[in-house]
């Protein structure tokens, strides 16, 4: 498995990372969104190097322009909620792309354990097809595992990007021995250290999907 950090050198991008971080700023729910979809952004940008391209003649007002335009079928995929800012910020840039989503979270029981559970799935065809999945949060790598698994009941993709803003090491680390074998290439903004007792990343950001959306009971 290929993974690829893009936060150096420094650009814009660490920009939106830091106000993602920051928990004055955290305060603000639409500007936490907004940068979200910004840095989704910037990560289908990196992303749209490694695909595949065509020259095409292009017809302009006064002659023929030679142009390479994407030919690979990009499906961008996202777990609920956290992921919906990220996704559209991706779909902002490969604003043709089919789309799929995958509904998983963390079912706690009466100790503060909790098992990964994936509850909804609805994706087109993806066999051949060029997989961008969206998470802003790697932490144990255990609910992206399955939501991978889950989409690849729809069809085998020819390449599938996983696309995640901060990770744990632990989490990387999980997700490299999980897809060692699979075509799959892991994109990250910063990779921390640390997992606290509830498998939250440290320093991290705190809770994404709160974060957007508000707190969840």
């Amino acid at each position: 498995m290929k993974i690829n950090i893009i936060n150096k050198p420094a650009s814009i991008f660490n920009q939106f990372i830091a106000e993602l971080r920051d928990r004055d700023i955290q305060t603000d729910p639409m500007r936490f969104r907004r940068n979200l979809e910004r840095i989704g952004e910037i990560f289908a940008y990196e992303v749209s190097k490694v695909l595949s391209y065509k020259e095409k003649d292009i017809q302009t007002p006064l002659g023929i322009a030679k142009e390479s335009v994407l030919t690979d079928n990009v499906v961008i995929a996202s777990i609920l909620r956290a992921g919906i800012p990220l996704h559209n910020g991706i779909l902002n840039i490969f604003d043709r792309s089919e789309n799929a989503f995958v509904s998983a979270y963390r079912k706690y029981d009466e100790a503060g354990k909790f098992e990964i559970h994936i509850e909804y799935i609805s994706s087109p065809d993806l066999n051949g097809k060029t997989v961008i999945l969206a998470d802003p949060m790697l932490a144990t790598g255990a609910s992206l595992e399955l939501a991978y698994r889950a989409l690849l009941s729809k069809g085998t993709p020819a390449h599938v990007h996983i696309v995640s803003i901060i990770a744990s090491q632990a989490g990387v680390d999980y997700i490299c021995k999980a897809m060692e074998r699979e075509p799959v290439t892991l994109w990250l903004a910063a990779v921390d250290e640390e997992l606290n007792a509830k498998s939250y990343i440290v320093p991290g950001l705190g809770d994404a999907g709160d974060l957007a959306y508000g707190s969840k009971l």
